[in-house]
């Protein structure tokens, strides 16, 4: 069976999402809906599909079976639940949504509508992050004691400048850290478990005519007994990879978008160094590091290909709407922490 996908908002991110969904055996791209009816138009005829600029008659497009969100942050939600009212499965863009109570509102009407519901963290499915994973779960760090993640990325002033929405809090729910470190703290708590508490510091160092931050740093402790550090920012140039970095009582691994760097072990096993080279000189683009259109779509690719999957055999989504939640509430909490000048333990309170 091939399955039909349809994409809500036509922006920069919608043509990563429909080049990764054209690429899959078993889907296709059918429809787009947005509001400008010329930009629609033009994302069709480029990419194959029916464009729309009502959102019921896009919903009610024959064929369609996934709706893929990606749309500003902020209004992530109002597509989203109309697509799961319609008994449409929905893939969304990071973040879920810009509040965990607007998260919990999602997962909600999917589990209502019995729908699938997936939140866009690509790297997640990227070969060096899942033996990251493995080995982690494995013990083979010992005690963890250290769990950081860096994201020293650089984005000019234009880039806030020409959009009316980019940079508020309304729009984008936060600045380096909900829409640019997002893909690293999923990571990091992907690895280490659930963060216990966190004390932090932001600000807006190096834009104008923004609300949100441009640089933050936060400490957090972690259910495990951990320490880590999250260093977030849009204004280091000329913009650095993503670095994850766990170290252990037995083992440390430092991973630089889809490179590794460090493997290390106390316990060496036969297949260490055939990892250590393989993983080695992987990341082909710049990593959105300086430049937003400079990342791949395979990892969305195999997002959208766990989805089918999910769909016809019933197995477990990577990132379901709960998964990407998780995200969401460290963010929130590193905000709470910053305005109160206090620590901030989790799980958050409304």
């Amino acid at each position: 069976m091939t399955y039909g996908f349809g994409i809500i908002g036509v922006g920069m991110i919608a043509e990563m999402h429909a080049k990764a969904i054209n690429e899959l055996d078993s889907g296709k791209f059918v429809a787009c809906f947005d509001k400008n009816e010329s930009r629609a138009k033009d994302f069709a005829a480029l990419y194959g599909g029916t464009a729309y600029t009502n959102l019921d008659d896009f919903l009610a497009h024959d064929g369609l079976d996934i709706v893929t969100v990606c749309t500003p942050s902020g209004v992530h939600l109002e597509g989203a639940i109309a697509a799961a009212n319609a008994g449409k499965h929905i893939i969304v863009e990071k973040p879920l949504e810009i509040t965990v109570e607007r998260c919990d509102k999602l997962i909600e009407a999917a589990e209502a509508n019995g729908v699938l519901l997936s939140g866009i963290f690509p790297s997640r499915f990227h070969s060096a992050v899942q033996e990251m994973k493995k080995a982690i779960a494995a013990g083979r760090l010992g005690k963890i004691v250290l769990a950081d993640a860096y994201v020293k990325w650089f984005r000019t002033q234009e880039y806030f400048d020409v959009s009316d929405w980019k940079g508020t809090w309304a729009m984008d729910g936060g600045g380096a850290l909900m829409n640019q470190s997002i893909h690293a703290i999923d990571l990091l708590q992907w690895f280490m478990g659930p963060v216990s508490k966190v004390f932090s510091f932001t600000d807006t160092l190096a834009h104008e005519r923004i609300e949100v931050e441009d640089t933050a740093v936060a400490v957090l402790r972690f259910e495990n007994g951990a320490i880590g550090v999250i260093e977030g920012t849009t204004s280091a140039y000329p913009g650095l990879l993503k670095k994850i970095e766990i170290s252990g009582s037995k083992g440390s691994i430092v991973l630089e978008e889809e490179d590794i760097l460090v493997w290390k072990f106390v316990d060496e096993q036969p297949e260490d160094e055939l990892i250590r080279k393989k993983y080695s000189r992987k990341t082909l683009t710049g990593g959105g590091a300086s430049d937003p259109k400079a990342i791949g779509f395979h990892g969305h690719q195999y997002q959208f290909a766990n989805m089918i999957e999910a769909i016809e055999n019933g197995t477990p989504l990577l990132v379901d709407g709960l998964e990407a939640r998780k995200a969401v509430e460290i963010i929130q909490g590193i905000y709470r922490s910053s305005s109160s000048g206090s620590p901030v333990t989790f799980p958050l309170s409304y």
